[in-house]
């Protein structure tokens, strides 16, 4: 596939999350396998937990989710028995 478009594509970066790309792509993995997607914008994985990877299924968010919700010790006042 090429970019028939002259000016460049458009990607976000986002450091918690995917590349969004402006579709459509072609993406070549490690493998040399090329993946395509025809979509109009499309978010690749970059932590790699994404069961379709190059694609991102949102598995990073879980991940994050997870730390973010680990119980707190309650803080202890003075006077307090040990």
């Amino acid at each position: 596939m090429q970019n028939s478009s002259e000016r460049p594509r458009r990607i976000r970066v986002d450091r918690e999350g995917p590349l969004l790309v402006e579709g459509p792509v072609e993406v070549t993995d490690g493998d040399g396998v090329v993946h395509e997607s025809r979509r109009f914008e499309v978010a690749i994985c970059t932590c790699r937990r994404s069961r379709t990877f190059p694609w991102c299924d949102t598995n990073h968010r879980r991940k994050a989710a997870r730390k973010s919700t680990v119980p707190r010790q309650p803080d202890r006042t003075e006077g307090e028995e040990t």
